[in-house]
């Protein structure tokens, strides 16, 4: 159904937008920039709908999910990893704030960190023709992310370390845009929404760009090396705690510059803000640790993709 209604919603963008397009075309520019800057304010009503849509979710439905894991015990894997599939910005940065308490296990940290979109999801909803890359995607991070998950608490018998009960102290901790993820309020409903599109716009806008002009003059695949190379350091990219990795991992999916195996290495590795909280928060040698096997399941899990395919 919401694939429809983003159909829907391209073809009036499409109708719309073509004032803009032959406004945008005059400008004296290559055509590789002038298409980069069309494709992108495209997007800007899909993604202004989409994170509204988001912000609404987030809002009503954020608090009983974080409350829930608190309880989960034996099931916060499975809990935290079908969370983590919500397209928001606060649940790995939640994730990692009860892990630096000992609220949440290692495994249950990793299997939300594994199974976290941050903004690949968005993106491709904003361009219905490439959504069928979305199940894909969640399944296999979702997969991931379970199995390993109860892999590393089973290999470390680890269990729940205090009861949620017993922990007073609810740091706050600001998601994107410099947003109060435990404390919203019902303005930022709109506002958030309306920045956050600005600011992915922009990203996408910089990173189309750039994809143009390299596949204008260069040969992607040839620069970046072979496809296990190019699965290596995307799996390191998506490392850096920024919402950029994701999208330019996405816009060079959509654009054919890399394969799926390389995108899926970097998203699974890829946990927004959560690893910025973790190295903030807790202890310095076991956020490293939690960095090391992060790493090590995105590349050896892109590996194995790209051998079975």
């Amino acid at each position: 159904m919401l694939i429809s209604i983003l159909g829907k919603i391209n073809s009036f963008n499409e109708f719309v937008f073509g004032p803009v397009d032959a406004l945008i075309a005059k400008l004296p520019a290559s055509d590789w920039a002038i298409d980069a800057i069309c494709d992108s304010i495209h997007l800007l009503p899909f993604l202004f709908f989409i994170f509204l849509l988001i912000e609404f979710l987030e809002f009503y439905y954020a608090d009983k999910i974080n409350s829930s894991l608190r309880k989960t015990g034996d099931f916060g894997v499975i809990i935290g990893s079908l969370a983590s599939i919500f397209p928001q910005c606060g649940f790995s940065v939640m994730a990692s704030s009860l892990y630096a308490r000992r609220i949440v296990t290692r495994g249950t940290l990793i299997a939300v960190y594994l199974a976290t979109s941050d903004e690949a999801i968005p993106v491709l909803l904003a361009i219905p023709q490439k959504a069928y890359f979305i199940i894909p995607i969640v399944g296999i991070k979702l997969f991931i992310a379970i199995l390993m998950g109860y892999f590393i608490d089973l290999a470390l018998h680890q269990k729940k370390f205090v009861p949620a009960e017993n922990v007073h102290d609810e740091k706050i901790e600001e998601g994107c845009c410099k947003h109060d993820i435990a404390h919203g309020t019902k303005r930022e409903l709109i506002i958030h929404p309306v920045v956050h599109t600005l600011n992915i716009f922009v990203f996408i806008l910089a990173v189309t760009l750039i994809l143009n002009f390299a596949m204008e003059h260069f040969t992607l695949t040839s620069i970046a090396g072979g496809r296990y190379t190019q699965i290596l350091l995307a799996s390191l990219a998506g490392l850096i705690p920024n919402c950029a990795v994701s999208i330019g991992l996405t816009m060079m999916l959509v654009k054919g510059t890399i394969s799926f195996s390389v995108c899926i290495a970097g998203l699974l590795s890829n946990a927004g803000l959560g690893l910025l909280v973790l190295l903030k928060n807790n202890d310095f040698k076991d956020t490293m640790l939690i960095i090391f096997i992060l790493f090590a399941i995105s590349a050896v899990s892109g590996a194995a993709i790209e051998f079975l395919t």
